[in-house]
């Protein structure tokens, strides 16, 4: 009796393990500038089977350290699949990334590393949702990022609308899309079908669960209103450091020390402001130095100064600087600290060299984030939308990706 109790627990432990839904994890602080992308600009790897996915990342400790690199295949919910390895991967993973140079010429010396799936030790088999997780030598994980393989099966089409419900007529926009199946048979949609559609790249804010409205013969239709809608968001603020020595428009003034100082001006509060459209590039940054040829080893490290003025919105909860460069991560490393001198939120973050969005968040003490309030929600918000389409047929073993959408709110329409 002892023993089958003893095997019964075995068995719940190992199921609770392998149903942990697999989150991204942040990197240590002497790991930065983590940048993962494909064929595509975006700093989200959406490949279809067969294309190159590259990861590049700073040490800032500069000691050459070894890294390894291990690939974990998801399903719909981001719990493991049951698939092995064997079944999801050509070759072997859990190598070391040979791929390291050291930075020339810098105040902040750091080692870079870069990673390309698939590469000669390991490649894809499958479509799908992955995590790719980087460890040190120890075997200690340092941090893991999402990303999706697909195969080109069903053709997607979206469209960005103006929300019909009049309490957010100003503040939301609603994705509605068809699927076109095609020669791609369908016995049961509502079942095999699932989709997830995602605002600016941003895990956080997907929507999941959405059913088919109704269908036209091959084609799934999804005019939902309130259950396909995002909130607009403002476009984001942006800074450039790509000249070390240049102040500009939103650079107040530089500093030099052990780094470089860049004190940006103070920002605004935008919630209550009208609407002023200037391009962004949805949170996201781009590493770059006018000082030098190689952008990986040459670009500089500074110390950014953010502030914003004290407000009774914010309360005495905290304010945190809100971007793609941390992974959008509420840590003690973006949080802002309130300067009772000049009645300032102020934060310093070292960061590459490059142009950078960014926005201000607030998370409640209750552990609510606000996205918005500072900076505020608007319907003409330009914003990128993804639409995944998930396939799972009746005896499968995991959730394939059979196609992709996308959509721009640049021309939403009533």
């Amino acid at each position: 009796m002892r023993l089958n109790l003893t095997l019964v627990f075995s068995f719940v432990l190992t199921s609770s393990i392998w149903a942990q839904v697999q989150v991204e994890v942040n990197p240590p602080e002497h790991i930065k500038t983590v940048i993962f992308g494909g064929p595509t600009e975006d700093q989200f790897p959406v490949v279809e089977l067969g294309e190159s996915i590259k990861l590049e990342f700073d040490d800032t400790t500069a000691e050459e350290r070894d890294y390894y690199y291990k690939i974990v295949h998801c399903d719909y919910d981001w719990q493991p699949s049951q698939l092995l390895k064997s079944q999801y991967l050509n070759g072997v993973d859990n190598q070391r990334i040979t791929d390291y140079e050291n930075s020339y010429s810098t105040l902040q010396s750091y080692s870079n590393y870069k990673l390309t799936i698939p590469n000669e030790n390991v490649g894809l088999k499958v479509s799908g949702n992955f995590v790719l997780e980087i460890y040190n030598d120890s075997y200690e994980l340092q941090f893991s990022r999402r990303f999706v393989v697909y195969k080109n099966l069903v053709t997607v089409g979206g469209t960005i609308k103006r929300s019909r419900d009049f309490n957010f007529l100003n503040e939301k926009q609603v994705v509605q899309f068809s699927i076109n199946a095609g020669n791609f048979q369908l016995v049961n949609p509502k079942k095999e079908v699932k989709v997830a559609i995602l605002q600016n790249h941003q895990w956080e804010t997907a929507l999941y669960n959405i059913a088919p409205q109704y269908t036209l013969g091959s084609e799934l239709v999804y005019k939902y209103d309130q259950e396909t809608s995002f909130y607009g968001g403002n476009e984001f603020l942006n800074f450039d450091t790509s000249d070390l020595r240049a102040p500009t428009s939103q650079i107040s003034r530089i500093e030099i020390g052990e780094l470089y100082d860049h004190y940006l001006f103070a920002d605004e509060y935008r919630a209550n402001q009208p609407y002023t459209y200037y391009p962004d590039i949805n949170g996201d940054f781009v590493v770059r130095t006018l000082q030098g040829d190689d952008n990986s080893r040459e670009a500089e490290y500074t110390m950014v100064h953010f502030a914003l003025p004290y407000d009774e919105r914010l309360a005495l909860d905290e304010v945190y600087v809100f971007g793609k460069h941390n992974n959008y991560a509420l840590n003690e490393g973006n949080k802002m600290t309130y300067n009772e001198n000049n009645g300032m939120m102020e934060a310093q973050i070292k960061l590459k060299q490059g142009f950078y969005n960014y926005k201000y968040v607030i998370k409640r003490e209750d552990g609510s984030i606000e996205l918005n309030t500072i900076c505020g929600n608007y319907h003409f918000t330009e914003n990128n939308y993804l639409i995944l389409v998930y396939y799972r047929n009746f005896g499968d073993l995991y959730d394939s990706i059979i196609g992709v959408g996308s959509a721009n709110s640049r021309n939403i329409s009533n």
